[in-house]
């Protein structure tokens, strides 16, 4: 093929490869690539990662396939690890950390050249063995307090205060919180700055508005909302922590006969696909899922081409999306 694009072989393998492209002169480039397409060549990344003495694989993990906040997240990294010729293999962990270690010593056998994690814990007893490993890793949807690893998620602060405000300039001041998860990074986080936000603009934080579900599951959403209404107390307006959780408290509402938004508002996280499937459609913080994947396999791309440079902490903007869930209090 070199000889066809009138070029060397080095001239070849640095205009076909996305990071040395620009060592490329764009309008030779354009014949070498134009050459490869009429000759239907396409790149072997196994023979390239045997010389690069790279597997051309990622592991990622996740905590629940079944959440549908984690396919676009994985879309978007394996798109931009795609444009490099890198594969990803998608493992689930159900939350058990004796199954997570066993995926990670899979990822380890099989000589993955680095990993994406989901796994929301905050005490993560593996985090010091990954560091230790020297492995690219990346964290996606969570938080670290130690900073020893990149990571990015969406800016779950600016979120939750959209949410606050919403409903604040609505006029609710009863607002319950439906929380989940205090032992993952996204349900504390969540948790702490909805606080913060209340307290902020100067709103009373009514302890007995404060339920937990153990996971961000429907069922787990709805079984916290019986108990929150079982207090007896007052209230206009509902934040869940998650879209799933939304669902639940939907459920649970329904099912003591308040209507959504004439009797109770309520905002979801994370602004899934489907918050227009709910009834009434769901006012959602829309978190950057798809974007949080490509940042995220951009951040694990850099690691692996310059191996040592200081782990990156990105948040993206989250944005309110106002839906039939929200209305001004009766």
């Amino acid at each position: 093929m070199a000889s066809a694009a009138q070029v060397d072989i080095s001239t070849v393998s640095r205009a076909l490869r996305p990071e040395t492209r620009n060592r490329v002169k764009p309008e030779t480039a354009k014949r070498v690539i134009a050459t490869a397409d009429a000759m239907g060549y396409r790149a072997n990344p196994f023979a390239r990662g045997l010389k690069d003495q790279r597997s051309m694989t990622i592991g990622m993990l996740v905590p629940d396939l079944g959440n549908p906040l984690f396919p676009p997240i994985a879309r978007g990294i394996e798109d931009g690890l795609r444009e490099r010729g890198y594969v990803m293999i998608l493992g689930s962990t159900d939350q058990d950390l004796g199954r997570e270690q066993k995926l990670l010593d899979v990822f380890r056998e099989r000589r993955a050249d680095g990993l994406v994690l989901a796994t929301a814990l905050r005490s993560y007893p593996l985090l010091d063995q990954l560091v230790e490993s020297r492995l690219p890793v990346v964290l996606v949807n969570r938080t670290v307090d130690e900073g020893r690893l990149s990571m990015v998620s969406g800016d779950d602060h600016q979120g939750i205060g959209l949410a606050v405000k919403h409903l604040v300039e609505l006029g609710h001041r009863r607002i319950a919180f439906v929380g989940a998860a205090l032992s993952a990074s996204t349900g504390f986080n969540r948790y702490q700055y909805f606080l913060a936000w209340m307290q902020s603009l100067g709103l009373n934080v009514d302890q007995d508005l404060l339920v937990f579900a153990p996971w961000f599951t429907k069922d787990d959403g709805a079984a916290a909302t019986e108990e929150l209404i079982g207090r007896g107390v007052e209230f206009t307006a509902v934040i869940a922590a998650s879209d799933m959780i939304a669902l639940g408290v939907y459920r649970a509402l329904r099912a003591h006969g308040c209507v959504v938004p004439d009797d109770v508002s309520v905002v979801g996280y994370n602004g899934s696909r489907w918050c227009d499937e709910f009834a009434p459609p769901l006012t959602s913080i829309h978190v950057p899922k798809y974007d949080i994947g490509r940042q995220a396999a951009q951040l694990l791309l850099a690691r692996l081409d310059h191996p040592g440079t200081t782990p990156t902490n990105v948040l993206l903007p989250t944005s309110l999306q106002v839906r039939a869930s929200t209305a001004v209090p009766a």
